[in-house]
């Protein structure tokens, strides 16, 4: 396995192409073939311009000249193109919002799915619309209404591309789907139904050899024919409401999953919907409402994890989900693509359970893993083995982390909600160079080319370069 994985990874470097097309880069595998990024920088530290932006948690993507972001201002949607060389805002234009989702977290808010570029047009997406594609005038090329949507925690992956298909996978408590578009018309190609999925948050990856469509979700990691959209292959066993996006090294897969109450030994075989009936169902009309339970932590959580479809009462698929959630457990995990079927256990590598992140996706860099948990701990792997091999806690950078690591020439790029811009130098025995301090906070992941590095806070589109 050594030796093939590490062919794949110098195929993999020597492919990545100098562009920052979608979310994360190419791939969003966070890394970029850039040199002579600055480690030191700040709001007056090695600064080529600033831009003021009204507020979103998307992440910039670049089409040759221009930078894409979306944003909220004043409860109006809107998409940026901004000049890579000045900062200077080209045009905004502004998408239609029939609705406003409320979102019971504040973590989350209308603008989190990152744009998608050709390098020429620019494809978003926004949870109380939909999706839209724009010239590279700022010109509307067609829309596609969409929605509303079940998630009460807010949307969170973006749309890709590939082949020429825009891909947006949504998954949300009831009616989850992946779906292919051409880009250039706005013609559904196909469309997934994914009822398996509930409120998911990752975003698809490509594994290329096999022109595969990789998407974590709820309870199962799927591979679908990028051509017709058909399932080859599932991961099962995992727990829900799934955030990091996945990775692929050459022909392995790795992706975090964590959610509360999944840790290993937390399992419960809860019996089968018929079963329940038998036992709670006092008036038999075949599903079950808050005052037939007897668990205290089902009538707790009845409302907002268990009744998805918001009928007042758990039917046969919400119970099932239930069981789902109960079986699933959390986990890093290395997975050998190329497989049909269950691949479940025929081609896992390895699994470790050690200090999962919630959130931020893990990076794959130099033949090496990084994560990166809430509360600044950041961590080197080996990909081979699972084994952790340096784990320590970011001093001077304690904090939340939102935003995904983006790694070039040899350093690695942290953002923290409190302001704080890390560098590390990667390599198992990794150290912190940097801790860079803005006033403003960051939740969008960083975008790193041809020398020079972007970043979006919560009020800015800042550009850094060596001087």
């Amino acid at each position: 396995m050594s030796r093939k994985l590490l062919a794949s990874v110098v195929l993999i470097t020597a492919a990545l192409s100098q562009d920052w097309t979608q979310f994360r880069g190419p791939n969003a595998s966070g890394l970029s073939n850039a040199t002579g990024i600055p480690v030191v920088f700040g709001p007056d530290t090695n600064v080529v311009w600033r831009t003021p932006l009204p507020p979103g948690h998307s992440s910039p993507v670049i089409g040759r000249d221009r930078i894409y972001l979306t944003a909220v201002e004043q409860e109006r949607l809107f998409t940026f193109a901004v000049d890579r060389a000045t900062g200077r805002i080209l045009w905004r234009r502004e998408a239609p919002r029939p609705r406003k989702q409320v979102i019971e977290r504040p973590a989350n808010g209308p603008v989190s799915a990152s744009p998608v570029t050709d390098g020429r047009n620019v494809f978003v997406f926004f949870q109380d619309f939909g999706l839209l594609a724009y010239g590279p005038d700022g010109h509307e090329l067609w829309r596609m209404p969409m929605g509303p949507f079940n998630n009460p925690f807010g949307h969170g992956a973006s749309p890709i591309l590939a082949r020429a298909k825009l891909l947006m996978n949504v998954d949300q408590d009831t009616g989850s789907f992946l779906i292919a578009i051409d880009k250039d018309t706005g013609k559904i190609l196909w469309r997934t139904e994914r009822p398996h999925a509930q409120r998911g948050y990752s975003t698809p990856v490509i594994y290329a050899p096999k022109q595969e469509v990789v998407v974590a979700g709820s309870y199962r990691v799927s591979g679908y024919d990028l051509e017709t959209g058909k399932e080859v292959w599932t991961i099962r066993g995992l727990p829900w409401q799934i955030k990091p996006t996945p990775i692929i090294a050459g022909d392995v897969l790795y992706f975090i999953t964590f959610s509360g109450e999944s840790d290993p030994g937390a399992q419960e075989d809860v019996p089968p919907f018929t079963d329940a009936l038998a036992t709670l169902d006092r008036n038999k009309d075949g599903k079950l409402s808050k005052s037939e339970l007897v668990d205290p932590r089902m009538i707790e959580r009845f409302d907002e994890y268990l009744d998805l479809d918001h009928t007042g009462f758990l039917e046969e698929r919400d119970w099932e989900h239930f069981r789902e959630r109960r079986r699933g457990e959390n986990g890093l995990r290395a997975y050998r693509l190329g497989g049909k079927g269950d691949i479940t256990t025929s081609h896992l590598l390895w699994k470790n359970s050690k200090s999962l992140p919630n959130v931020p996706s893990p990076l794959f860099y130099r033949d090496l893993l990084y994560t990166l948990k809430e509360g600044g701990i950041f961590a080197s792997i080996d990909p081979q083995t699972g084994e952790f091999l340096k784990q320590a806690r970011l001093q001077g950078a304690l904090g939340t982390y939102y935003a995904s690591p983006a790694a070039a020439d040899g350093n690695i790029y942290l953002l923290s909600e409190d302001g704080k811009a890390v560098v590390i130098k990667a390599g198992a025995q990794w150290e912190i160079l940097r801790v860079n301090q803005f006033e403003e906070a960051f939740t969008a992941s960083p975008a790193i080319l041809d020398g020079r590095l972007y970043l979006r806070t919560s009020h800015a589109l800042y550009c850094f370069a060596k001087k």
